[in-house]
């Protein structure tokens, strides 16, 4: 009789396995930093200055993040120093911060990627929506086809089906997933048989969730440019839904009809070939790259991890941007 387990005979029996986990001095070495950051005032300051357009920051300036006293600011800015995070240099009478270079990607990471997702835990899409996703999809295809005759049937389903699945990754409720998946899919379409002898520049904003940031720069693209820009957004790990700080600033800024047109969607690569102007705001490098696109990046504040006094003056900041941005477009090919 052979005496080999069946996997069920071997429920119960745990066999130690091989382990990657990183060594001891790596692991306390990381906890020490990690434990420099768990303090919010210090996050705060973190956010500041790696969002400062001038690539650092003043005491003067971190000091009014919060109600402390100076030796309260000092040994907040000591911590953070000492574990190597910032760098200082006296000039004058003030001190100037700024993050190290080795460690500013992952400050980036921490702030545009970590942080938004632990201030908004991932919630489980319900299940409620179409009874047949499949036959829907088929028919909206359809549908656009007769508006785009020079695009295949087969592109222009994938196109569909592609939009939807995209969409679908991030939803909350599926009840009205079909009609975003339509605004996005049409959204492509038009990116995808742009002519650029119609004269009209695009822009593309790009940050991480298209929850805030790049919501908002095209908003006020489309807002100070009197409809003569076409402004696009697209995220690399699109939200479900727009942050709730930023909200009231798109209702001032959007007319009530295009209010629906603003949800977050997934970076296209043809949003990106359709672009004058592909903006980028802390998302790392992903979008790709298309000979004849301009690129910029953007260093902003995330407004979802802002207070009201924040996310108002990341607004304004961004508007600034959008202005000197529109003065630029007419030199563009």
């Amino acid at each position: 009789m052979s005496s080999t387990l069946t996997p069920a005979a071997n429920d119960d029996i745990c066999a130690p396995s091989s382990t990657h986990a990183i060594g001891d001095a790596a692991a306390t070495a990381l906890a020490t930093t990690l434990k420099a950051l768990s303090d919010p005032l210090r996050l705060r300051m973190l956010s500041a200055i790696a969002t400062d357009p001038r690539g650092e920051s003043c005491v003067c300036d971190l000091a009014e993040l919060a109600d402390v006293s100076q030796p309260t600011v000092s040994h907040h800015l000591k911590v953070l120093r000492d574990t190597g995070v910032l760098s200082s240099e006296r000039r004058g009478t003030w001190v100037w911060y700024r993050i190290a270079p080795a460690l500013r990607p992952a400050v980036t990471t921490l702030l545009d990627s970590f942080a938004p997702a632990a201030v908004t835990p991932t919630v489980r899409p319900e299940q409620a929506g179409l009874e047949d996703v499949d036959d829907a999809l088929t028919h909206l295809a359809e549908a656009l086809g007769g508006l785009y005759p020079s695009l295949s049937a087969g592109l222009i389903a994938t196109i569909v089906r592609e939009s939807y699945a995209s969409l679908a990754n991030t939803a909350r409720v599926r009840t009205h997933l079909l009609s975003l998946a339509e605004r996005f899919a049409r959204q492509r379409l038009i990116d995808i048989t742009r002519s650029r002898d119609s004269g009209l520049r695009q822009v593309l904003f790009v940050c991480v969730a298209n929850a805030g940031r790049s919501q908002l720069a095209a908003a006020l693209v489309a807002q100070r440019s009197g409809g003569a820009i076409i402004a696009r957004s697209a995220g690399s790990a699109p939200a479900a839904d727009i942050h709730p700080n930023v909200q009231p600033l798109l209702d001032e800024l959007i007319p009530a009809g295009d209010q629906e047109l603003r949800f977050p969607k997934p970076l296209t690569d043809d949003a990106v070939r359709a672009a004058d102007v592909v903006i980028t705001m802390g998302c790392g490098d992903v979008c790709p790259i298309i000979p004849g696109v301009r690129y910029e990046d953007w260093t902003v504040g995330d407004p979802a991890l802002a207070s009201a006094a924040g996310v108002a003056a990341i607004r304004d900041d961004i508007a600034r941007r959008v202005d000197t941005l529109l003065a630029t477009l007419t030199t563009i090919r």
